[in-house]
């Protein structure tokens, strides 16, 4: 039998009060890549980080290589052969892809015998060889990491970690950052590793995707391991019974096959355009409508849902919602409208603040005096209200939001536009990174709010969602819109797909 290269021992780690580990044993071996699926909260993250020295545990122990294993920091740990891409973003905008590539190691492109200033071209063709070696060649080492995507970053990323060769890769939530090229990438590199006898830990509520390209799935829930599956023993509906523990009662996606909506036209988009980005672009909403907009990453369709709320400006085209012109976030919320982000840590969520000041922030007018007396008692009503309706799971209201797991992390975005009661909702890819329970919350959220007369955009890289959830599918390419579907049951993925590429 083989020999562990990782064995993490009786870990327990506790926020607060609440346990996110209890008591956990993982064994990771060479030459394979180790799922790791479950709910989200159900503590995959928090072992992660754990072993690539991210955070201490509270009781346990790790040995790596035989060795006791104790990394002082992440950068240690990726020294010393654990390297870990982590879910949400882990580089620095301000400065180049070089220099991020190389971060606090540009010491060894200085010239003159090291006493001299950093030679740029150097570094930024040292960072052109790294890139190349994953295979991403429409990035360059002296591109300022601030103007590329958030898909692109990640792939920066990847290729710092791998750079060093760790002995263990932790993927963490990656994918779903990802294009379906970046993914191939990705999963080019994890077998790479695996057929070099190195190991991968892969984080993915994508059970297919697990499935797929994992060679054991180990299932966490509520902080416990509940069961390791070989590969011959995967079965999804036994997978799903293990993360959560119970049977998902009632529909996931809709169960109607009919488009509906009112007359009355709440937003409207006329010619809408970005050079190279999005050309002549126009659409309507309605109330009570759930319009669903896809196609590949780059198709523009992303660009739009921020220029509808107001957060990016277009070189011409008008956005108007009550009979009002959208030019900035200030006027769109004040029209009832909220935005959903893709990049959540960054565009929808202040991190380093709490769960309160997260969801209350955009909800002044509803508990403050003249929008600058806040009446506590009644921010605290407001606030605890969105957290009892959409059950996010935190220690309380001032727990800090970087602490909560991604489904409870989406869980306050959407707090904060629900409290609010807004009228139109602008939905970019609303289930990134959240898992199946979390999934069809939303989904059954979705479809209350469209009931109460609410107009939803949801802006999809996921087909089944989009199909399973729009009154109307409108698909994006090369910054135009291409077709609309209408929702039927006999729409199929194949249909819609060949307008799409």
């Amino acid at each position: 039998m083989k020999t562990p290269i990782l064995e993490m021992k009786h870990i327990r780690k506790c926020f607060s009060s609440t346990v996110a580990l209890d008591d956990v044993e993982l064994n990771v071996y060479p030459g394979e890549i180790r799922g790791l699926i479950g709910e989200n909260g159900s503590g995959k993250s928090t072992i992660s980080t754990i072993a690539a020295g991210m955070q201490k545990c509270d009781q346990g122990e790790m040995v790596f290589g035989g060795q006791p294993w104790q990394p002082k920091s992440m950068i240690d740990a990726l020294h010393k052969g654990i390297g870990i891409i982590v879910q949400e973003s882990g580089t620095i905008g301000g400065i180049t892809v070089a220099e991020n590539i190389f971060l606090a190691e540009t010491d060894q492109f200085r010239i003159w015998g090291g006493k001299g200033p950093v030679s740029t071209a150097a570094m930024n063709k040292a960072a052109d060889v790294v890139l190349d070696n994953i295979g991403v060649t429409n990035v360059r080492g002296h591109m300022m990491m601030g103007a590329l995507d958030f898909q692109t970053r990640k792939l920066v990323e990847i290729a710092k970690v791998v750079m060093k060769n760790p002995q263990i890769l932790i993927v963490d939530e990656t994918t779903t950052a990802l294009s379906q090229q970046g993914r191939e990438t990705l999963y080019r590199i994890m077998k790479k590793y695996r057929d070099e006898g190195r190991a991968v830990i892969f984080i993915s509520h994508d059970l297919d995707e697990i499935i797929s390209v994992c060679d054991t799935l180990t299932v966490l829930r509520d902080g416990h391991l509940i069961r390791t599956f070989q590969r011959e023993e995967f079965d999804e509906d036994l997978i799903r019974t293990s993360m959560i523990g119970r049977e998902l009662r009632g529909d996931y996606y809709r169960s109607d096959f009919e488009p509906s909506h009112m007359e009355e036209v709440t937003l409207t988009a006329e010619h809408i355009t970005v050079p190279g980005i999005l050309e002549d672009v126009s659409l309507c909403l309605h109330k009570g409508e759930i319009v669903g907009i896809g196609g590949l990453s780059h198709c523009g369709m992303h660009d739009l849902g921020k220029i509808l709320f107001g957060a990016q400006k277009a070189a011409s085209g008008t956005v108007t919602a009550g009979g009002i012109r959208i030019t900035n976030e200030t006027v769109a919320m004040k029209q009832g409208m909220g935005y959903v982000a893709k990049d959540r840590d960054t565009e929808s969520l202040t991190l380093s603040a709490s769960v309160r000041d997260n969801i209350a922030i955009v909800g002044m007018d509803r508990f403050a005096v003249k929008n600058f007396l806040v009446l506590g008692g009644k921010e605290k009503q407001y606030v605890d209200q969105q957290i009892g309706v959409l059950e996010i799971k935190c220690a309380d209201r001032d727990q800090q939001v970087s602490q909560l797991s991604g489904g409870n992390k989406q869980k306050v975005v959407f707090g904060k536009w629900i409290g609010r009661d807004s009228d139109i909702l602008i939905l970019d890819c609303p289930t990134r990174g959240v898992d199946i329970g979390v999934k069809r919350a939303m989904y059954q959220l979705m479809v209350q709010l469209k009931k109460q007369g609410k107009t939803i955009l949801m802006i999809s890289e996921e087909m089944p969602e989009l199909m399973g959830m729009a009154d109307r599918l409108i698909i994006m390419k090369d910054g135009r819109i291409m077709k609309e579907f209408q929702r039927s049951k006999d729409l199929s993925d194949a249909e819609i797909i060949k307008f799409m590429i």
